[in-house]
């Protein structure tokens, strides 16, 4: 199974303090994330797309292109590319490069977003939320498959014999489809025999079963191979030495955020009992020691039969000695013990 880490490259205020980083700062500290990551062995680092003022990512691609040239092995995706609000043709040719600079290291993970705020801004109508990433997921494929591409839809103008540069390094741009629990996305994904990437953000993990289950057997009746089945859990998560530390530094940021949004939704905010809640052996945040984490992530495998893991580190801004502490204990701990006891 390989093993990772998933950011949203978030910009809060610390809850203590109120201080918040300058986005150069959170920039800088990225880059050292993702170099630290590759250099403990983890498999994949991706990073999410968002166009508001708690996240400094609009453009996954420029980030990864500069990691891309500081790492060595990791695989470089997004987190997601919406793709609804974008252009396949663009994001098609920025993965590309990001190939290049990579040698065959890029993925994209193309999802609806769970953010609506790149709609308006590039003059999409959300009322037409579903339909523009059906076509788009589709044009995105095509180019993925051919040089010369022929292909008509309604959101975006025609495209008639033309050539589409530069292609990647690897025949084909690994593309992931990012659901968070819809049927109709998973069934999509399947349809097309691409890998899906499952968020579980917030209740009992068990509950999504039936969603991977859908897309195993929605993969195999259209046709593919299950050899070539490939399944992500990604769940929000912390690391520390032991079990009251990684609870008590992750809370404040967590809280913040998650309450923040919530607000934004009309949710209630994130109590400590139900922090606390969410900890324990059946919830959805792997947030303690390394041992807890390792089998937190054993028993999702069990649950989910996943090829690949992300950890979402972190959900609030955190400090950065923090951040890289529990990228170092995910690489250099819990990696190695959830593989061996998987292999065996």
């Amino acid at each position: 199974m390989e093993i990772g880490i998933t950011t949203f490259v978030e910009n809060t205020p610390d809850p203590g303090t109120g201080k918040l980083l300058a986005p150069h700062e959170r920039m800088r500290n990225l880059m050292e994330e993702i170099e630290l990551a590759d250099q403990v062995g983890l498999d994949v680092f991706s990073i999410g797309e968002h166009h508001r003022p708690d996240f400094i990512v609009s453009s996954p691609a420029v980030v990864l292109a500069a990691a891309a040239v500081k790492t060595k092995k990791i695989k470089l995706s997004s987190a997601v590319t919406v793709l609804s609000s974008d252009d396949p043709v663009r994001v098609f040719q920025d993965f590309a490069q990001v190939d290049l600079l990579s040698e065959g290291r890029a993925e994209i993970m193309a999802g609806r977003g769970s953010f609506i705020e790149s709609f308006p801004l590039f003059g999409q109508d959300l009322s037409d939320y579903n339909e523009l990433f059906s076509e788009k997921l589709e044009l995105l494929i095509t180019l993925n498959k051919s040089e010369k591409v022929t292909w008509s839809g309604k959101h975006r103008p025609a495209i008639d014999d033309l050539g589409v540069y530069p292609r990647p390094y690897q025949t084909e741009l690994p593309i992931w489809v990012a659901v968070g629990g819809t049927p109709a996305s998973v069934i999509r994904a399947a349809q097309h025999g691409l890998p899906m990437a499952l968020a579980i953000i917030g209740g009992m993990p068990e509950r999504f079963v039936p969603f991977t289950d859908l897309y195993k057997k929605t993969y195999l009746q259209s046709g593919y191979h299950v050899e070539k089945l490939q399944l992500a859990i990604n769940s929000h998560g912390y690391i520390a030495d032991d079990s009251q530390k990684a609870a008590d530094e992750f809370y404040g940021p967590y809280a913040y955020l998650m309450g923040k949004i919530g607000r934004e939704r009309g949710w209630s905010g994130m109590s400590r009992e139900q922090y606390d809640f969410m900890r324990g052996p059946e919830g959805s945040l792997l947030v303690g020691s390394p041992q807890q984490v390792i089998d937190k992530i054993l028993w999702e495998h069990e649950l989910f039969g996943n090829t690949r893991f992300l950890l979402h580190i972190s959900v609030g801004t955190m400090p950065h000695a923090q951040v890289m502490h529990a990228i170092e204990l995910l690489g250099t701990v819990v990696a190695p013990a959830v593989k061996k006891a998987i292999s065996s």
